[in-house]
């Protein structure tokens, strides 16, 4: 047997192919169901798979099963292609990658209403209108259009108030997801005067947060929405903003929102910042919102 073989694109594409939850089983892991999608820990932390891709809900990673064999078998490009095929492959050549191009940020497309916007965030999410009137007034959200789907547009700007984040939900289904380009560091945020800011996993949350427990002067604050559990917002706004001593961490109530907390109070001690943990009783900030607003006060009047 040769010492090098060959691997041609076909190879590749088929080496890509291959089911992650298959695979998984195939190397004795435990994989759930989970709706259209498996999941499987790794420490812990849920993995989302389906077909050939996997996303690590934590790290914020993926990609087929190429990228998770070099990943947690610790193979090669090469020694990834032939495990997947079951070494049955050619001759391998490297070639010299073609540099990529950093994809330039551009805003999503204004529409020429705010109807479907409106909608969703104050009759599906349960939203207060005027606390979607601020942040639409302040220009951080507003509505796209893309063919016949509509989507919220939440928008993420610089210290200058140039815009460098674009964070989309679709108004109907599930579609969400960044816009090419975005910085994390400059998602979704309020910016305040005060010395205090909350950090969210999603803007959604975010809003509805302010909507359960924020006063008449919730403007004053600072709120941040990681769209993710990425600390990258928080310590930009910390960066921008040296009045901020004071975090809220309002991640989810769930494991992946517990690690993030976790990993993010590490981070705090380490600055010296001030900081304690917010916990929705439900869920998420808006599924606490939409048991409110469905008449059901009971449980938060009597904590």
């Amino acid at each position: 047997m040769p010492s090098f073989f060959r691997i041609t694109d076909e190879e590749i594409e088929r080496a890509g192919q291959v089911d992650m939850a298959e695979l998984l089983r195939s190397l004795g892991e435990d994989v759930k169901r989970e709706g259209k999608y498996h999941y499987w820990l790794d420490a812990g932390q849920k993995v989302s798979l389906i077909g050939n891709r996997w996303f690590h809900q934590y790290e914020r990673v993926g990609g087929n099963a190429i990228n998770f064999v070099r990943k947690y078998l610790n193979k090669t490009f090469p020694e990834a292609v032939s495990f997947l095929l079951n070494g049955q492959v050619g001759e391998v050549v490297y070639t010299k990658p073609k540099p990529q191009k950093k994809a330039e940020f551009s805003l999503p497309k204004k529409d020429n209403d705010c109807n479907e916007m409106y909608h969703y965030l104050s009759d599906q999410r349960k939203i207060d209108r005027e606390v979607i009137e601020n942040f639409e007034h302040a220009g951080l959200i507003y509505q796209s259009s893309n063919g016949k789907f509509k989507n919220v547009v939440f928008v993420g700007v610089d210290k200058d108030e140039v815009p460098r984040h674009a964070h989309m939900r679709g108004t109907v289904g599930s579609f969400k997801g960044n816009a090419s380009g975005s910085l994390d560091e400059y998602s979704f945020h309020w910016n305040g005067t005060s010395n205090e800011i909350f950090l969210f996993e999603a803007p959604i949350d975010l809003m509805s947060y302010i909507c359960v427990y924020g006063d008449k002067q919730w403007q004053e604050h600072t709120y941040a929405a990681a769209c993710g559990v990425s600390d990258k917002v928080l310590l930009q706004c910390l960066k921008d903003n040296p009045n901020l001593n004071k975090v809220h961490l309002c991640l989810d109530n769930d494991e992946a929102g517990f690690a993030a907390d976790q990993r993010i109070v590490g981070t705090l001690n380490d600055m010296g910042i001030s900081y304690d943990t917010l916990v929705p009783f439900r869920k998420d900030w808006n599924e606490d919102l939409i048991e409110i607003k469905g008449g059901a006060m009971e449980w938060i009047q009597s904590m």
